[in-house]
């Protein structure tokens, strides 16, 4: 058996997806630390906003990791994987999602490099 460790999207710019990412999920981009710094500088990057690989971690809960790739490629198919969230689809829209399509339980949404996400109403706790 095993059990989910990470979820990966990848994408042109890492840190911008990864910041928008964060403030959907309630998480926190990962500091990077002094030895990951120096790395980054070692490999003519300057600063976190430049790294390849950017992780968005829970605050104060468990769940998976999000790491956000740059690749070269742009985008060009519907996802086959996608997230599910709880939220307001109008709010996203207003903080830079696209409305994809709207159904009967669920909004379908693009985050900001258009990679599609559903969102679902408010959880009645």
């Amino acid at each position: 058996m095993s059990r989910l460790k990470d979820i990966c999207v990848d994408c042109a710019d890492p840190w911008s997806l990864a910041l928008w990412w964060a403030e959907v999920l309630g998480y926190r981009v990962r500091p990077h630390a002094t030895e990951d710094l120096a790395a980054l500088r070692e490999a003519g990057i300057i600063g976190p906003e430049g790294d390849p690989s950017i992780a968005v971690d829970p605050i104060d809960e468990r769940g998976p990791t999000f790491w956000f790739n740059r690749v070269p490629e742009p985008k060009k198919a519907k996802n086959r994987v996608h997230v599910d969230v709880y939220g307001n689809a109008d709010e996203l829209i207003r903080r830079g999602a696209t409305l994809v399509a709207s159904e009967d339980r669920w909004t379908v949404l693009a985050d900001p490099e258009g990679n599609e996400f559903c969102v679902f109403g408010p959880r009645s706790e």
